[in-house]
């Protein structure tokens, strides 16, 4: 049973698509108070855990720990953060009641789960005007499914786009694009898509293409797209600001940006230098903005990935005065350590600053509204225009488009990506552990940078990394300008590489078949081990493992310099290991387990009873033989 509770005159998200009607606010079920911030309580026994919040550090169970709802442009993710790139504000509580709680509300909310006080949970809404969701049910499950309901269904993207896909910063030219092609056909490797990141732009131009560096983009994305290979460019949110640019010219001429307090256009920096912030709440910047699109659509592109959406601010012009005003001041003094750390701050407070994203303003329907109060749906309502316009021009399901910033009810037009992560065995883990907390929330099309984005990948690491992606809806190793090369043909021979990615393929009509029916139904592709398990007080706490459809267990090996793992089987199964074509099998019994896995292994668990499809390895989705499947069992 769903109840709606509502404070004020909240801004609609457009997070909910179904009618729930009110209720009093006498009638809310656990504590709250008003004031200049929202606060809601509830007290924690010491086995009730909580799961959801989407993409964030830490556990599957988000006890112990405060996290903020603040989309941040976060680089280091690391256990002392509070916030990523999404703002998820749906939580389950295991409790001796269960139920859930989404609190509809597009700025700051601060969840502290236990932490100042173990037995208690507090949230803090800051502000008050929000709708707020009590959801009561038999199970977590459940409760997840009534939720994804009123949301609405997930986001299906092409068939292709369930296929491996190899991403670089720094992949600049035609010949970068065809070398990564041609050492994946001669090595044997399975390829469908490669990722522009900003290197194709002209000067990181949104929507435009570096005719220097590709003389003739349409025929090079044709010829591309014969060799099955689709090209996936980066759009960036910030609009470089220049006479002469026609999505900057037509944007200026109708309004489209955002302002300041004065109704002028407010000026930040990001990569092309002053950029304009396109107005994604004001609906007709929204419809104009989703239309630039066909620029590269009109050449053949047929999948996007929106970046910097939060949105990402190095700096504003007007910070940027003040921080050098202020260095000023200091140079002209002697700088003892107070004043060495006065000028570092004065430097690193310009970026993503909340004096900024206090200084500009949105025009929503006739409303002038200031972007700190609707923080957290931008990087949403931004790649939701493009969703909505490939819908209506294309139809559904012709167009890959995922996201980094992200807010409930924009699953419905995209998928999202775990964002700048490092080239650390913890991060296999922590992808692990994201991937049920975002489809709690609705997003299914999902998956981690493998191999790390940042520092410097090793030829194990992102074996084993890859033998968990095989499992991910989106499967893209990516990494930074100036890290070490991490194409799958760069660590020597291939073949290791060749089997794990082999195994991806032939799952992918099991994965997209799960897929499908998970958007259909409400369900989760992962979830914990204690929604499956939960009077197993061993299987709720393990947060290694994961439940993959309604058939199998995932368990990937995370740590260096292991030929295995342990692994905890909450009831009899089937232990398979998949690499090639080969398939080795050995019924287990409930209870632990050391299970020995080589690199180029994939591991699997099917519960009794149960059983999945393979197909025959291809190359490419387009080879991919869907009819013909034979049991893996």
């Amino acid at each position: 049973m769903i109840k709606k509770f509502r404070l004020g005159n909240p801004f609609n998200t457009e997070a909910v698509v179904s009618e729930i009607k009110l209720s009093g606010l006498k009638s809310f079920p656990l504590t709250l108070s008003e004031g200049e911030k929202t606060v809601i309580k509830f007290s924690l026994d010491n086995d009730d855990m909580i799961f959801g919040l989407g993409e964030t550090v830490r556990g599957i169970n988000k006890r112990g720990w405060i996290y903020e709802s603040w989309c941040s442009d976060e680089t280091n993710h690391t256990e002392d953060k509070r916030s990523l790139y999404g703002a998820h504000n749906f939580i389950v509580v295991n409790g001796g009641e269960k139920f859930g709680l989404f609190v509809d509300f597009p700025s700051k909310i601060e969840w502290d789960l236990g932490y100042r006080n173990p037995d208690e949970a507090v949230i803090e809404i800051y502000g008050k005007d929000a709708d707020i969701y009590y959801i009561s049910g038999e199970s977590e499950i459940d409760i997840v499914k009534q939720f994804r309901k009123i949301i609405g269904k997930s986001y299906i993207p092409p068939l292709w786009a369930f296929g491996y896909q190899q991403s670089c910063w720094g992949y600049a030219k035609q010949e970068d694009f065809v070398n990564v092609r041609e050492n994946h056909k001669k090595n044997n490797l399975p390829l469908d898509c490669i990722y522009m990141d900003i290197d194709y732009m002209e000067r990181f131009k949104d929507f435009t293409v570096n005719k220097e560096l590709f003389p003739d983009f349409k025929a090079f994305v044709d010829e591309m797209k014969e060799n099955n290979i689709h090209l996936i460019p980066i759009i960036d949110a910030g609009v470089k600001k220049e006479k002469g640019y026609f999505v900057y010219e037509e944007g200026h001429e109708k309004g489209y940006f955002c302002t300041d307090k004065d109704g002028n256009e407010f000026e930040c920096g990001v990569w092309p230098g002053i950029v304009g912030l396109p107005d994604f709440l004001n609906k007709d910047a929204r419809r104009w903005f989703g239309s630039k699109y066909k620029a590269l659509t009109d050449m053949g592109i047929d999948g996007f990935w929106n970046d910097m959406n939060e949105p990402a601010i190095f700096y504003s012009v007007n910070g940027l005065e003040k921080a050098f005003k202020k260095l000023d001041e200091i140079k002209s003094k002697e700088v003892d350590i107070w004043g060495f750390f006065e000028s570092k701050n004065a430097v690193l407070g310009v970026q993503n600053s909340m004096e900024d994203y206090s200084s500009f303003y949105h025009n929503a329907d006739g409303k002038k509204i200031c972007h700190k109060d609707v923080h957290n749906i931008y990087g949403a309502f931004m790649t939701k225009a493009a969703g909505e316009y490939f819908e209506e021009e294309f139809g559904k399901e012709q167009k890959l488009i995922f996201s980094r910033a992200s807010y409930i009810g924009a699953h419905r037009t995209s998928g999202i990506w775990f964002g700048d992560n490092f080239s650390w065995w913890e991060h296999i883990l922590l992808n692990l552990k994201m991937l049920p907390s975002v489809n709690m929330c609705g997003f299914l099309y999902c998956g981690a940078d493998l191999g790390g984005f940042n520092n410097h990948a090793t030829r194990d690491l992102l074996l084993r990394w890859l033998a968990l992606g095989v499992f991910t809806p989106l499967m893209r190793n990516h990494r930074a300008l100036g890290t070490r090369a991490q194409e799958a043909y760069q660590f020597g021979d291939c073949k290791d590489f060749a089997d794990v990615l082999a195994v991806r393929y032939r799952l992918i009509p099991y994965i997209y078949s799960t897929f499908r029916r998970c958007s259909e139904n409400g369900d989760m592709m992962f979830k914990p081990l204690a929604f499956e398990y939960p009077e197993d007080k061993v299987a709720r706490e393990v947060e290694d493992q994961l439940m993959l459809g309604e058939e199998c267990m995932i368990a990937p090996v995370y740590e260096q310099n292991k030929s295995g793992r342990n692994v905890y089987l909450p009831e009899d199964m089937t232990f398979v290991k998949l690499s090639g074509e080969n398939v080795t099998k050995k019924e287990m019994k409930k209870g632990l387990h050391y299970v020995e896995i080589s690199l180029n292994e994939v591991p699997l668990f099917i519960k009794n009873g149960k059983n999945i499809k393979l197909s025959k390895p291809a190359l490419n989705t387009a080879k991919l033989d869907t009819e013909n499947l034979e049991n893996l069992l």
